[in-house]
Protein backbone atom coordinates (compact mmCIF):
# COMPACT_ATOMS: atom_id res chain seq x y z
CA UNK A 1 0.00 0.00 0.00
CA UNK A 2 2.78 2.65 1.22
CA UNK A 3 4.39 2.16 -2.65
CA UNK A 4 1.11 2.47 -4.51
CA UNK A 5 0.27 5.39 -2.48
CA UNK A 6 4.10 7.09 -3.11
CA UNK A 7 2.91 6.61 -7.01
CA UNK A 8 -0.15 8.29 -6.30
CA UNK A 9 1.04 11.59 -4.75
CA UNK A 10 2.26 14.91 -6.64
CA UNK A 11 5.17 14.72 -5.10
CA UNK A 12 7.60 11.86 -5.31
CA UNK A 13 9.81 12.78 -2.49
CA UNK A 14 9.33 12.77 1.45
CA UNK A 15 7.92 16.12 2.92
CA UNK A 16 9.74 16.88 6.01
CA UNK A 17 6.76 17.37 8.59
CA UNK A 18 7.89 19.26 11.86
CA UNK A 19 5.30 18.29 14.62
CA UNK A 20 5.67 20.39 18.15
CA UNK A 21 4.11 18.58 20.66
CA UNK A 22 3.73 18.14 24.52
CA UNK A 23 3.53 14.24 25.27
CA UNK A 24 0.56 14.68 28.01
CA UNK A 25 -2.09 16.09 25.98
CA UNK A 26 -4.60 13.10 24.91
CA UNK A 27 -5.52 15.12 22.01
CA UNK A 28 -2.22 15.58 20.76
CA UNK A 29 -1.66 11.66 21.88
CA UNK A 30 -4.10 10.93 19.39
CA UNK A 31 -3.12 13.98 16.23
CA UNK A 32 0.25 12.85 16.24
CA UNK A 33 -1.32 8.97 15.69
CA UNK A 34 -2.88 10.06 12.78
CA UNK A 35 0.41 11.73 11.55
CA UNK A 36 1.88 8.37 12.11
CA UNK A 37 -0.88 7.27 10.05
CA UNK A 38 -0.31 9.19 7.21
CA UNK A 39 2.96 8.65 6.98
CA UNK A 40 2.25 5.16 5.96
CA UNK A 41 0.38 6.32 2.94
CA UNK A 42 1.71 9.75 2.06
CA UNK A 43 5.69 10.09 1.60
CA UNK A 44 6.07 12.17 4.92
CA UNK A 45 9.06 12.23 7.26
CA UNK A 46 7.85 13.13 10.21
CA UNK A 47 10.30 15.37 12.62
CA UNK A 48 9.76 15.77 16.54
CA UNK A 49 9.91 18.26 18.86
CA UNK A 50 8.51 19.27 22.26
CA UNK A 51 6.25 21.96 23.39
CA UNK A 52 4.60 22.70 26.86
CA UNK A 53 0.98 22.94 27.92
CA UNK A 54 2.47 24.70 31.27
CA UNK A 55 4.47 27.00 29.41
CA UNK A 56 1.29 27.93 26.83
CA UNK A 57 -1.08 28.26 29.55
CA UNK A 58 1.36 30.34 31.94
CA UNK A 59 -0.64 32.87 34.49
CA UNK A 60 -3.81 30.35 34.54
CA UNK A 61 -4.02 28.13 37.27
CA UNK A 62 -4.79 25.44 35.19
CA UNK A 63 -2.13 22.90 36.87
CA UNK A 64 -0.93 24.18 40.27
CA UNK A 65 0.93 21.22 40.97
CA UNK A 66 2.92 21.75 37.41
CA UNK A 67 2.75 18.07 37.08
CA UNK A 68 2.35 18.39 33.38
CA UNK A 69 6.05 19.53 33.09
CA UNK A 70 7.43 16.48 34.38
CA UNK A 71 6.88 14.69 31.30
CA UNK A 72 7.90 17.16 28.84
CA UNK A 73 11.00 17.45 30.88
CA UNK A 74 11.86 13.47 30.26
CA UNK A 75 10.74 13.84 27.02
CA UNK A 76 13.02 17.02 26.78
CA UNK A 77 16.26 14.96 28.00
CA UNK A 78 15.00 11.86 26.15
CA UNK A 79 15.52 13.85 22.70
CA UNK A 80 18.74 15.84 23.72
CA UNK A 81 20.27 12.55 24.53
CA UNK A 82 18.50 10.10 22.40
CA UNK A 83 17.42 11.89 19.15
CA UNK A 84 13.83 12.22 18.04
CA UNK A 85 13.36 8.70 17.60
CA UNK A 86 13.80 7.41 21.23
CA UNK A 87 11.16 10.93 21.90
CA UNK A 88 8.79 9.41 19.92
CA UNK A 89 9.01 5.75 21.00
CA UNK A 90 8.80 7.21 24.61
CA UNK A 91 5.43 9.27 23.36
CA UNK A 92 4.24 5.94 22.63
CA UNK A 93 4.77 4.51 25.69
CA UNK A 94 3.04 6.99 28.20
CA UNK A 95 0.04 6.17 25.83
CA UNK A 96 0.75 2.54 25.37
CA UNK A 97 -1.64 -0.14 27.58
CA UNK A 98 0.93 -1.19 30.03
CA UNK A 99 -1.03 -3.15 32.16
CA UNK A 100 -4.33 -2.28 34.75
CA UNK A 101 -3.56 1.06 36.61
CA UNK A 102 -2.40 0.64 40.38
CA UNK A 103 0.73 -0.01 41.47
CA UNK A 104 2.77 -0.43 38.33
CA UNK A 105 1.50 2.91 37.06
CA UNK A 106 -0.50 1.04 34.22
CA UNK A 107 -2.80 3.66 31.56
CA UNK A 108 -6.11 3.88 32.67
CA UNK A 109 -7.28 4.47 29.22
CA UNK A 110 -7.39 8.27 29.79
CA UNK A 111 -3.92 9.59 31.20
CA UNK A 112 -0.12 8.99 30.43
CA UNK A 113 0.87 5.77 31.85
CA UNK A 114 3.87 6.85 34.86
CA UNK A 115 6.92 8.21 33.11
CA UNK A 116 9.05 5.77 34.40
CA UNK A 117 7.22 3.02 33.33
CA UNK A 118 7.19 4.52 30.06
CA UNK A 119 11.06 5.27 29.72
CA UNK A 120 11.53 1.14 30.57
CA UNK A 121 8.77 0.27 28.05
CA UNK A 122 11.32 2.37 25.32
CA UNK A 123 14.36 0.82 26.30
CA UNK A 124 15.61 4.40 27.70
CA UNK A 125 17.66 5.21 30.69
CA UNK A 126 15.99 4.74 33.74
CA UNK A 127 17.66 7.74 35.57
CA UNK A 128 15.69 10.05 32.89
CA UNK A 129 12.83 10.13 35.45
CA UNK A 130 14.93 12.22 37.55
CA UNK A 131 14.88 15.21 35.26
CA UNK A 132 10.85 15.56 35.58
CA UNK A 133 11.47 17.68 38.59
CA UNK A 134 14.42 19.47 37.74
CA UNK A 135 15.35 22.68 35.73
CA UNK A 136 18.48 21.14 33.62
CA UNK A 137 16.29 20.86 30.43
CA UNK A 138 14.36 24.12 31.10
CA UNK A 139 16.21 26.06 28.45
CA UNK A 140 16.17 23.88 25.87
CA UNK A 141 12.38 23.19 26.12
CA UNK A 142 11.55 26.68 26.28
CA UNK A 143 13.48 27.32 22.67
CA UNK A 144 11.72 24.27 21.16
CA UNK A 145 8.22 25.55 22.67
CA UNK A 146 9.53 29.01 20.87
CA UNK A 147 9.78 28.01 17.44
CA UNK A 148 6.30 26.08 17.56
CA UNK A 149 4.83 29.96 18.64
CA UNK A 150 7.07 31.70 16.28
CA UNK A 151 5.08 29.83 13.23
CA UNK A 152 1.64 30.65 14.27
CA UNK A 153 1.66 33.11 17.39
CA UNK A 154 0.88 32.74 21.05
CA UNK A 155 -2.56 31.56 20.98
CA UNK A 156 -2.15 28.34 19.54
CA UNK A 157 -2.35 24.92 21.07
CA UNK A 158 -0.67 21.56 20.86
CA UNK A 159 0.21 20.43 18.59
CA UNK A 160 1.79 22.64 15.98
CA UNK A 161 2.96 20.92 12.63
CA UNK A 162 4.64 22.67 10.04
CA UNK A 163 5.34 21.15 6.28
CA UNK A 164 8.03 21.38 4.53
CA UNK A 165 7.10 22.15 0.72
CA UNK A 166 10.09 20.07 -1.16
CA UNK A 167 9.67 22.24 -4.49
CA UNK A 168 10.54 25.76 -2.11
CA UNK A 169 12.94 24.63 0.61
CA UNK A 170 13.64 28.39 1.64
CA UNK A 171 9.96 29.45 1.62
CA UNK A 172 8.36 29.30 5.37
CA UNK A 173 6.68 26.53 5.51
CA UNK A 174 3.22 26.52 6.05
CA UNK A 175 1.79 25.41 9.56
CA UNK A 176 -1.12 24.64 11.46
CA UNK A 177 -2.36 23.69 14.57
CA UNK A 178 -4.06 20.37 15.13
CA UNK A 179 -6.06 19.09 13.65
CA UNK A 180 -8.18 18.20 16.83
CA UNK A 181 -9.62 14.23 16.61
CA UNK A 182 -11.49 12.23 18.99
CA UNK A 183 -10.43 8.82 16.84
CA UNK A 184 -8.00 8.00 14.91
CA UNK A 185 -8.48 7.46 10.76
CA UNK A 186 -6.55 4.73 9.36
CA UNK A 187 -5.08 4.02 5.88
CA UNK A 188 -6.17 6.12 3.40
CA UNK A 189 -8.71 7.97 5.33
CA UNK A 190 -5.48 9.27 7.38
CA UNK A 191 -4.40 9.92 4.13
CA UNK A 192 -7.51 12.25 2.55
CA UNK A 193 -7.26 13.57 6.08
CA UNK A 194 -3.71 14.92 5.51
CA UNK A 195 -4.59 15.98 2.03
CA UNK A 196 -7.58 17.83 3.17
CA UNK A 197 -5.34 19.60 5.55
CA UNK A 198 -3.30 21.27 4.09
CA UNK A 199 -5.47 22.38 1.19
CA UNK A 200 -7.53 24.13 3.49
CA UNK A 201 -4.57 25.35 5.75
CA UNK A 202 -2.93 26.38 2.59
CA UNK A 203 -4.93 28.91 1.11
CA UNK A 204 -4.34 32.09 1.24
CA UNK A 205 -6.08 33.97 3.51
CA UNK A 206 -7.34 31.09 5.96
CA UNK A 207 -7.64 31.55 9.48
CA UNK A 208 -9.51 29.06 11.28
CA UNK A 209 -12.06 26.16 10.95
CA UNK A 210 -13.74 24.43 13.66
CA UNK A 211 -16.23 21.03 13.36
CA UNK A 212 -19.07 19.99 15.97
CA UNK A 213 -17.26 18.54 19.19
CA UNK A 214 -19.81 15.42 18.30
CA UNK A 215 -17.60 12.87 20.11
CA UNK A 216 -15.11 14.82 22.18
CA UNK A 217 -13.99 12.24 24.54
CA UNK A 218 -10.50 11.00 23.01
CA UNK A 219 -9.98 7.03 22.84
CA UNK A 220 -6.53 6.99 23.23
CA UNK A 221 -6.90 3.39 24.20
CA UNK A 222 -5.83 -0.03 21.54
CA UNK A 223 -3.36 2.43 19.39
CA UNK A 224 -1.55 -0.04 17.43
CA UNK A 225 0.64 2.81 15.76
CA UNK A 226 4.41 2.29 15.25
CA UNK A 227 6.27 4.89 17.03
CA UNK A 228 9.63 4.31 14.80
Amino acid sequence: MRAEAFRSTPYPRPRAVDVWFDPACPYTWLTVCWLREAARVRPLELRWHLMSLSLLNKGRDDDPEGYLMVPVRIGTAVRHHHGQRALARFHASLWADLGPPGEHGGNTGKWINDPALALADAELPAELAEVGTSTVYDEELRDSHTRALRLLGPRTGTPVVAVEEPEEPHRSPPAFFGPVISRVPRREEAGQLWDGTLLVTGTPGFHELKGRPADPDPDVTGQDIDPS
